[in-house]
C-alpha cells in the first residue's frame, strides 16, 4: 500500500505478506520468556521436580542468538526482535511522559504487534507505525481534548523524529491494515497490561 501524499517523499508504507491472521493474535508470542535464553538454557528433570539452568552468555552474543532464533521462527518479519522490543520500550516511555494509562499502552502494543506479525513493518516505516499505534490507542481509550491530541502528536514527532503530516497520513493506513478493528477483546489487552503494571 502507498499513500499518495507520501509517495512523492519516497516513504514506503505498509507492504508485506499477510503471513499472520489478525484473528489469531497471541499477546504472549513476542513477549515469550523463552526468547532471551534460547539455546543457552538447560532443563534438568529430577524425580520430584524440574529446574532450568541458564549459563552465562555475553549480552551481545545473547542478543545475536535471540535475533537469529526469531528470524528462523518468523522469516516474514523484517525487523529483529530486539528492534521490536526497543520500539515498544519507546512507546511505553512516551506514553508515560504523556500520562497515558497503561491500558492505552497495552492497546498500542496489540495494534503494533498485529502489524509486526502480519509482516507489514520494515526499517522505513517502523517508527511511523509505532507512533500511529500510540495515537490510535490514545484516541480510542482516552478522552483526549483537541489540545491534548496536539501535545501527543508533538511528543510523537519529537521522540520518533518524523513529520506530523506523515503521521496523520499513516494513521489511516494503519487503521486499514488493522481492518478497522480498534476495539480489542480483553484477552488480547490484559497480558500486556499485566506486564506493564508489574514493570512499574
Amino acid at each position: 500500500l502507498y499513500l499518495p501524499a507520501l509517495v512523492g517523499q519516497g516513504l514506503p508504507l505498509l507492504t508485506g505478506s499477510d503471513a499472520g491472521d489478525p484473528l489469531e493474535y497471541n499477546p504472549d508470542l513476542l513477549d515469550d520468556p523463552q526468547w532471551p535464553c534460547g539455546k543457552h538454557k538447560r532443563v534438568l528433570i529430577f524425580a520430584s521436580y524440574m529446574t532450568t539452568v541458564i549459563e552465562y552468555v555475553k549480552p551481545s552474543d545473547l542478543k545475536k542468538d535471540m535475533n537469529e532464533t526469531f528470524r528462523e521462527k518468523f522469516p516474514h518479519i523484517k525487523l529483529t526482535l530486539s528492534k521490536i522490543r526497543s520500539l515498544k520500550r519507546e512507546m511505553r516511555n512516551l506514553s508515560e511522559e504523556c500520562s497515558l494509562e497503561p491500558v492505552t499502552v497495552s492497546m498500542a502494543y496489540v495494534y503494533f504487534e498485529k502489524l509486526v506479525l502480519q509482516g507489514k513493518l520494515h526499517k522505513q516505516n517502523r517508527k511511523l507505525c509505532a507512533g500511529a499505534c500510540v495515537l490510535l490507542a490514545a484516541k480510542i481509550s482516552s478522552d483526549l481534548r483537541r489540545n491534548e491530541v496536539k501535545q501527543l502528536i508533538d511528543k510523537l514527532e519529537e521522540r520518533f523524529r518524523f513529520n506530523r503530516r506523515d503521521l496523520i497520513g499513516f494513521e489511516f493506513t494503519v487503521l486499514v491494515a488493522l481492518e478497522l478493528a480498534l476495539y480489542l477483546p480483553e484477552n488480547q489487552v490484559l497480558p500486556h497490561y499485566r506486564r506493564l503494571t508489574q514493570q512499574s
